[in-house]
């Protein structure tokens, strides 16, 4: 009887390992899915706080505003938002020299002018070496002249085909549309050979 006995504890005993052997391997699969969970969470906030401080950006709010300073703000923010954080504009703000729709970008200076200050004019003096040399100037290079437009730049090259290049800026007052206040105003911008 001890060889019959033998043979019932065997299976049993196959039976016993192959659970073990399965619910250890379940166990690790387990363990294992648990820490790529982790792992993804991990760099899930790791990336969520570069983008926070990526997103980060810092603006100079000066003029009339109740507290001018240097703020912190996001991406895809607008200057209202930012004079919002510095208390809102003064009683003596002028709100037509900032444009409040503005996306606000990194390092921006933005200035809120009072009612009584006077704009500059935006006049640019031009010095020898940035004036439009008019005898060898393109159609894009004589439209950026202040007061010549397409058709005018186009006149100037024709004349200049027809009759060479020009002798002086008065040379200018042959061409069809230029007239004398027309050359006063532009001849800060031009050079003649």
């Amino acid at each position: 009887m001890p060889i019959n006995k033998f043979w019932y504890i065997i299976p049993v005993a196959v039976v016993l390992l192959v659970i073990w052997f399965w619910s250890s391997e379940k166990d690790d699969g387990l363990i294992e899915e648990v820490d790529e969970i982790e792992s993804s969470e991990l760099n899930q906030s790791d990336s969520d706080q570069r983008n926070e401080t990526s997103n980060v950006i810092m603006v100079d709010v000066k003029g009339e505003v109740e507290r001018p300073g240097v703020y912190e703000m996001r991406e895809g923010q607008r200057v209202i938002d930012v004079i919002e954080q510095a208390g809102g504009l003064t009683s003596s703000a002028d709100q037509t020299s900032v444009n409040l729709a503005m996306l606000l970008a990194d390092e921006m200076v933005i200035y809120v002018a009072t009612i009584n200050d006077q704009q500059p004019q935006q006049v640019e003096t031009m010095n020898e070496s940035n004036k439009i040399r008019i005898n060898v100037a393109d159609i894009d290079e004589l439209t950026q002249i202040p007061g010549i437009g397409e058709q005018k730049a186009k006149a100037i090259i024709q004349y200049r085909e027809e009759h060479g290049y020009f002798n002086s800026a008065e040379d200018l007052l042959n061409i069809s549309g230029i007239g004398k206040k027309t050359l006063e105003r532009i001849q800060e911008f031009i050079m003649v050979p």
